[in-house]
């Protein structure tokens, strides 16, 4: 059940929804870097084991 927020209602989920959205963004952000770094890894793994 969602409390009630009265007149600032659209403010605070505003924000809510502002928040949910960055973590996403740096959710994705970080993944995305994470895959760049384990494949950087791969090929200097690959280089020395050659």
């Amino acid at each position: 059940m969602m409390p009630d927020l009265g007149k600032y209602a659209f403010e605070v989920l505003m924000s809510y929804a502002v928040s949910l959205g960055l973590l996403v963004v740096f959710i994705a952000v970080s993944l995305r870097r994470a895959a760049q770094v384990r494949r950087a890894l791969q090929k200097v793994e690959e280089r020395k084991n050659g």
